[in-house]
C-alpha cells in the first residue's frame, strides 16, 4: 500500500470515528429510545471453552430476503447493511451454568465473551445459549435477546471442512470487481444460486463415511461482517451445512498489513487447526485469488493435519498456472491439491480416498445435472 494511500485512509478512518462519535452523542442527549438488535454470530468451541461474538446496532428492518424480491429492493436492503449505527457501550448478559456472564461492546458495536464449562453434555453438534441485552448509553426496548450458537465437534467426527464461500460455494466474480459489485448488491440469497452440486457433496462430507453426519464445516471468507445474514440465509436455503462464519470487519482503519485478505483467512485457519489439535481437515477454495497460496502455507504449518484440498478453476489461465504450480509444492508434504472444474470432480477423488462413501457421487451428479444456477463455461449440463 502507498503512503499517500495510507495517509488518505488514516484521515477517512479519522473523519469515520468523528462522525460516529457524533451521532452516538446526539442519540445519548436525545436519549432516544431506538429499537436496537443484537446479531450473533455462529461460533466455535470445544467442551472446555466456549466462545461467543456478536454485534449490537440499530435495527434497520431488514426483511427476511424473497425469491420475488427486486433488484431495487435488494439494492436497499444491501445499503441498509453496510450504513449500519453502531451501539459502543452497550452491556451483554449470558447467564451460563448457574453464573451471569458480562461483555461490553466495543466502539464498532460488536462484543465477544469467553465462557469456561464446568461440565457440557452435548447431544448435537451444536450448543445455545441466550444473550441478552442489559444496558446500553440510551433507553432502549427491553427484552432484547438473541440465541448464540456454538459448534463443537464431537469426538467421533472423523474430519472437518475449511471452506470459502466466494467463487468456490457461490458464484462472486471477486476478480471482478464490477461483476462482483452487480452480484453482492443486486442479488438476495434466494437468487444466488450454489455451484452445481455443492449442498449434495458437502453434505456427503459432513457424513463421512460412518454416516453420523458429524463432521464439522467452517467457512473462512473475506467477505464483511455486514453480509452475515445474507450468507447465513444463503447457506441454509441451499441446504448447504451449517457451521460458523469467519469473516472481517471493513473498516476504514484498517491496519496496513490487513491490506490484502490472506492474513485473515491464515489467522482464522490457524486458530481452528489449534481449537482442534486432534482432527485433521479438508480444505476447498478457488483458483481467483489466494486460496492455494495459503492453503499451502497451512500445509507447511500443519502437514500431518490436512487430508485433501479441493480448489475450484475459476477459468483464469493465469489463475489455474498458479494452482498448478501450488499443488506441485504441497505434494512434498504428501497433500493433495486438486485442482477441479465442477464438483463431481471433487467427489469422485474425495470417494476414491475414502472420505465419502462412493454411493454419494451419483447423488452428486444428478444433483449437479438437475441444478440450473450453475454459470461456469465447463460446468454447463446439456439438460435434453
Amino acid at each position: 500500500m502507498s503512503k499517500i494511500k495510507r495517509h488518505l485512509l488514516r484521515v477517512a478512518a479519522d473523519i469515520e470515528k468523528n462522525f460516529d462519535e457524533l451521532a452516538h452523542e446526539l442519540r445519548v442527549r436525545l436519549n432516544a429510545d431506538d429499537d436496537l438488535q443484537i446479531i450473533t454470530y455462529r461460533t466455535y468451541g470445544t467442551v472446555r471453552r466456549l466462545y461467543v461474538k456478536g454485534r449490537v446496532l440499530k435495527d434497520k428492518g431488514i426483511l427476511k430476503p424473497t425469491d420475488k424480491d427486486t433488484m431495487l429492493k435488494n439494492l436497499i436492503s444491501m445499503y441498509k447493511r453496510f450504513t449500519t449505527d453502531e451501539v459502543p457501550g452497550a452491556t451483554m448478559q449470558i447467564k451460563f451454568q448457574g453464573r451471569k456472564h458480562f461483555a461490553v461492546t466495543d466502539d464498532e458495536g460488536y462484543f465477544t465473551m469467553e465462557l469456561v464449562p464446568q461440565h457440557l453434555e452435548l447431544q448435537d453438534l451444536w450448543h445455545t445459549l441466550d444473550v441478552e441485552l442489559v444496558d446500553a448509553p440510551y433507553s432502549f426496548s427491553k427484552s432484547i435477546k438473541s440465541a448464540a450458537s456454538i459448534l463443537i465437534p464431537p469426538l467421533d467426527a472423523e474430519f472437518g471442512v475449511i471452506s470459502d464461500i466466494d467463487d468456490t460455494i457461490v458464484k462472486t466474480s471477486a476478480t471482478d470487481l464490477l461483476a462482483m459489485a452487480r452480484i453482492t448488491f443486486l442479488n438476495n440469497a434466494f437468487s444466488r444460486l450454489p455451484f452445481a452440486g455443492v449442498a449434495e457433496f458437502y453434505n456427503a462430507l459432513q457424513l463421512g463415511r460412518n454416516g453420523k453426519r458429524k463432521n464439522p464445516f467452517f467457512y473462512v471468507s473475506s467477505s464483511p461482517w455486514n453480509l452475515y445474514d445474507l450468507l447465513i440465509d444463503f447457506l441454509d436455503m441451499n441446504n448447504i451445512p451449517e457451521g460458523p462464519l469467519l469473516l472481517r470487519d471493513y473498516g476504514l482503519d484498517e491496519k496496513p498489513e490487513d491490506d490484502n485478505h490472506s492474513s485473515h483467512k491464515i489467522k482464522e485457519i490457524k486458530n481452528i487447526l489449534l481449537a482442534y489439535p486432534e482432527l485433521k481437515f479438508v480444505l476447498i477454495g478457488d483458483s481467483g485469488q489466494e486460496d492455494p497460496n495459503i492453503y499451502s502455507e497451512i500445509v507447511g504449518l500443519f502437514p500431518e493435519r490436512i487430508l485433501a484440498i479441493y480448489i475450484r478453476d475459476v477459468q483464469l489461465p493465469e489463475r489455474e498456472r498458479v494452482a498448478i504450480n501450488v499443488a506441485k509444492g504441497v505434494l512434498k508434504h504428501k497433500v493433495e491439491m486438486v485442482i477441479v472444474d465442477n464438483t463431481v470432480e471433487a467427489a469422485k477423488h474425495a470417494s476414491d480416498i475414502g472420505l465419502i462413501e462412493s454411493e454419494a457421487v451419483p447423488r452428486i451428479e444428478h444433483d449437479k445435472s438437475k441444478d440450473k444456477g450453475e454459470i461456469l463455461g465447463k460446468d454447463k449440463v446439456d439438460d435434453h
